[in-house]
């Protein structure tokens, strides 16, 4: 790799604003992730389901994570072609879409349509935020902002539930989607501009704004609005209720507003199609596709949607993947086959022969996904832990034990990457590992009062701060052993090897605590042997009932002790030759500016 990358003159600030707007982005996008935890609720009874029916409405969360995994590869090799501005300002509109089809949903299927685009869109930022880190860092400064990118969607995930919180406690949960939307379209307009300000990020951004172009995009998204909207007072009007009705049939996509909508969005398509300086350049697009395999891509987004499917709609307390789990692996397995041929046939391939050749490129994906899958148990087992333990009847007891992992995390970030400039990346890594694998066995020894202990902090602490240390390292040793024409496609499959070791993770970890729990509670001394009156009420037979309870997360977080020594291990190995260190670099001043 050489030791200047395409962009790099000393970071001027236009690209140290851009890759700080890309990192808000991504954080915010991250934070969307869990955003309807508490919502889900709301949003079900708003599309028609029940609180029984929670099953039906898992697709609300799922299909945020569909659309993020499965079209990330295809969104980072389009960030390799088109550049990364570009992509990042088209990824914010894709989400704010998303946002304003979610908040205007009325049904299920309008519901999960509006969070897969938001998936889409989300997902396409942090591709293209690390493939811009590379354009600006040459290899041996890139530690730190690496870092920072890291930290920011971590935490973006775990906030992402309290953002939801805050606005439910204002308003509704159409509330939390609408300010999806102002935001996205805001750091959208922001980006843009600021990367038309900069003489190296900015070419061919400078067009004069397609204002007739404009104007029908607002009026095809204010018509689609009230088809799916139907204000009660335009519908009970006599005059104006007759948009509203259907031509034929029953659906209101049939009705005359809605074929009004239609024909104003085949009219703007024509327009960008014929503009001299369209609104969206559709022209150039259609040019670009023609170099991305775009039938590759559907194979591995449905290689990738089967295994999310698999996972994420499974019971962990029945099995680690759900009842059509065998079948959509099996499906997801023909489909990477699949993929395997066509991308070693075809002219363009959408993964470049020689991509992950390298050694480092390989190996960060096997390092992420076992990564991912011990952070996941610290996300989600952590907060249940302190819940059945000190903190019985307070979520936010629960959430503080938590904030002491998560302090550490951009702590080991900002560390990480300020060492990866001075030691290798494989040991920097395996420093982190195996700072959280002594954390998650710590944790792993927890009884039921640990939590009230001041040393109960010390574990925590140790495990966000190893988390944090590997995410500069791995993504740097990644960039290092890569080309820069193939950055945001490699960026992306990190992503995927890290998303998906969040979900088989969390399901494995999970089934085999519980398996654990079956087994000790199949040894405990019944009811009559411990109670003087042998019922099973009193406080005796309850504390052993707890402490049995807590054998399944014990076991969970001694899983990801051991998913943090294989992934420690891994990068010793497989990281021995990334170039990633420059002893005379600054990288706190390069990084921070």
């Amino acid at each position: 790799m050489t030791e200047t990358s395409p962009l790099y003159d000393g970071v001027d600030p236009v690209g140290r604003l851009l890759l700080g707007l890309a990192a808000v982005a991504v954080a915010f996008a991250a934070a969307d992730t869990y955003v309807v935890v508490l919502a889900l609720p709301d949003m079900m009874a708003s599309s028609g389901l029940s609180a029984e029916d929670l099953q039906r409405g898992a697709p609300i969360i799922s299909g945020f994570l569909l659309g993020y995994v499965a079209m990330l590869p295809l969104i980072g090799r389009i960030a390799d072609l088109r550049g990364r501005l570009p992509v990042l300002v088209g990824s914010l509109i894709v989400f704010a879409l998303g946002s304003l089809v979610t908040a205007a949903a009325y049904d299920l299927p309008s519901m999960v349509t509006g969070r897969v685009l938001q998936g889409i869109g989300g997902g396409g930022l942090l591709p293209a935020t690390l493939a811009l880190v590379a354009d600006l860092y040459p290899p041996r400064q890139r530690g730190v902002p690496l870092g920072v990118v890291g930290a920011v969607q971590e935490f973006g995930n775990v906030l992402g539930p309290l953002y939801g919180a805050v606005v439910l406690a204002f308003g509704t949960w159409r509330d939390i989607f609408l300010i999806n939307l102002a935001v996205g379209l805001v750091l959208a307009i922001v980006i843009r501009r600021s990367g038309a300000a900069g003489p190296a990020l900015g070419a061919g951004w400078r067009r004069k704004v397609d204002w007739v172009g404009a104007l029908l995009a607002s009026a095809v998204v204010g018509s689609v609005l009230l088809v799916m909207l139907e204000p009660a007072q335009l519908v009970a009007d006599v005059t104006a209720g007759l948009a509203f009705l259907p031509v034929v049939g029953t659906s209101r996509w049939l009705s005359p507003l809605a074929i009004t909508a239609l024909v104003l969005g085949l009219l703007f398509l024509a327009r960008c199609l014929t503009a001299a300086s369209p609104l969206l350049d559709l022209r150039s697009w259609r040019a670009l596709m023609r170099h991305v395999d775009v039938g590759g891509a559907v194979l591995l987004g449905l290689s990738l949607a089967g295994v999310i499917l698999a996972f994420a709609t499974a019971d962990p307390e029945v099995q680690v993947f759900s009842p059509a789990g065998p079948w959509l692996l099996m499906g997801s397995a023909l489909a990477a086959a699949g993929f395997w041929h066509r991308n070693r046939s075809v002219k363009n391939p959408l993964v470049p022969p020689g991509a992950l050749s390298a050694t480092p490129a390989w190996g960060a994906m096997v390092v992420s996904f076992f990564v991912g899958s011990a952070l996941i148990a610290a996300l989600v087992d952590i907060p249940i832990f302190a819940r059945i333990t000190v903190y019985n009847d307070s979520q936010l007891g629960a959430a503080l034990v938590l904030v002491r992992f998560l302090v550490g995390l951009p702590v080991g970030a900002f560390l990480g990457g300020w060492l990866t400039h001075r030691i290798p990346a494989g040991v920097v890594t395996a420093a982190g590992m195996t700072a959280s694998c002594i954390g998650f066995a710590w944790m792993s020894q927890w009884g039921l009062e640990s939590l009230r202990s001041p040393l109960a902090t010390v574990p925590l602490v140790l495990g966000g701060l190893g988390v944090g240390l590997a995410m500069a390292p791995v993504n740097a040793a990644l960039l290092s052993a890569t080309d820069s024409a193939v950055h945001g496609v490699t960026s992306a499959l990190l992503i995927v090897a890290r998303t998906v070791g969040k979900l088989v993770g969390i399901s494995a970890l999970t089934t085999i605590g519980l398996r654990r729990y079956y087994a000790v509670q199949g040894d405990l001394p019944a009811p009559k042997d411990v109670c003087p009156d042998g019922s099973s009420r009193c406080p005796e037979f309850s504390l052993i009932l707890r402490e049995a309870g807590l054998t399944q997360l014990q076991t969970i977080f001694l899983g990801a002790a051991i998913c943090c020594a294989v992934a420690g291990v891994v990068a010793l190995f497989v990281f021995r030759h990334a170039d990633t260190r420059g002893v005379d670099a600054s990288p706190l001043e390069a990084g921070l500016g």
